[in-house]
């Protein structure tokens, strides 16, 4: 199965510019009975399973889009793809370099109190290139100078402004470590979160996730690692949901792919995980553990959109972007968004095989 699968005609005017003037003010269209109905999405805990147990991704977007002068005074910017606040001096950091076929092995790249040595080519990700730091602390150089890295789609001619510093981030976001917002999150206020039960974990987001399909079959598609943590507490609870056969309700993308990249890697089961995940979600995936998921409508032939297919079924999903489309709803991380439950013949994760 190739990309065109996976296309959909969306006007460019759909294409959300700014956030809904509040959280719970972006529209929801629920996808989980026999024909959507449209709300606002404060009303999503009326829609769920009145036992549902939701799943969230804390991870905070970093600033991580940074301009960087060489000796000779010429300008790079870099998209640092994985921001920790492990990289001090002597780590290895990778980014994506605007202007890279300038850069020389051992050209040393200077922001702030930040020194940054090019290395060369990742051997991992081909579109992004490695560096050793000489001094400074990558994180903190960030926060001083570093851009909030919206999505090129989001037009921002003089850069993001004061609002998008506020709403392009989860309320609940709490470990740096994202270069995009788990945007399905940015839906939710504390009143809607304190009628629900819910439970965190990390999937610090690379700019991987959103890479587009140019494979000519699905399950080729690669995004790169991206660091995941399940705290005991976490895992716990949700184990214990799982066995009662509560809905699992994961908000994102993001926070599906952690769930079910832990599972995979241990035989369905949720232990407690600090690690890395690069699972691809492609049609005929068997879902383990989310049983409902919340997500934005996402870009066409993309990965995402793929994954939400994989979970409710290609056609229905493709249905109901068509009738988004036809009632104005709006599209990609400052849109809307969807909540849809997974495709009736599949088997019920929670179940016990008979």
């Amino acid at each position: 199965m190739g990309p065109e699968a996976f296309d959909y005609h969306l006007p460019p005017e759909r294409i959300a510019q700014a956030p809904a003037a509040r959280r719970g003010d972006s529209r929801l269209m629920v996808c989980t009975g026999e024909a959507p109905v449209h709300v606002r999405s404060r009303s999503l805990p009326e829609h769920l399973p009145p036992d549902a147990l939701v799943v969230v991704n804390a991870s905070r977007v970093v600033p991580a889009r940074l301009h960087a002068t060489r000796d000779d005074g010429r300008r790079f910017e870099l998209l640092v793809a994985d921001p920790s606040p492990a990289q001090g001096v002597g780590a290895t950091v990778s980014a994506w370099v605007r202007g890279a076929k300038r850069l020389r092995p051992g050209d040393a790249l200077h922001a702030g109190g930040l020194c940054l040595r090019y290395e060369g080519a990742d051997p991992v990700d081909a579109r992004a290139r490695r560096f050793t730091v000489e001094h400074g602390r990558m994180l903190s150089v960030l926060h001083e100078r570093g851009e909030l890295p919206l999505p090129p789609y989001i037009a921002r001619p003089q850069g993001p402004g004061p609002g998008d510093l506020e709403r392009y981030q989860t309320v609940y976001a709490r470990d740096d470590g994202s270069v995009a917002a788990p945007t399905a999150g940015l839906h939710l206020d504390e009143e809607m979160l304190a009628r629900l039960d819910v439970v965190e974990l990390l999937l610090h987001v690379g700019p991987g996730t959103f890479l587009p399909m140019d494979v000519t079959d699905v399950t080729e598609h690669r995004v790169g690692a991206e660091r995941i943590e399940l705290t005991s507490d976490a895992a716990a609870r949700i184990e214990a949901a799982r066995a009662a056969g509560r809905p699992i309700v994961a908000v994102g993308t993001t926070t599906t792919r952690a769930l079910e990249g832990i599972a995979a890697a241990h035989g369905g089961r949720l232990p407690p995980t600090v690690g890395t995940t690069s699972l691809v979600i492609t049609p005929g995936f068997r879902f383990s553990v989310v049983t409902h998921l919340l997500t934005n409508f996402h870009l066409p032939r993309s990965s995402l959109l793929m994954l939400v297919c994989a979970l409710a079924g290609r056609s229905r999903v493709l249905s109901w972007y068509r009738e988004a489309v036809r009632h104005d709803y709006r599209f990609y991380s400052y849109g809307d968004c969807m909540l849809v439950a997974r495709e009736p013949d599949t088997p019920d994760p929670n179940e016990e095989p008979s």
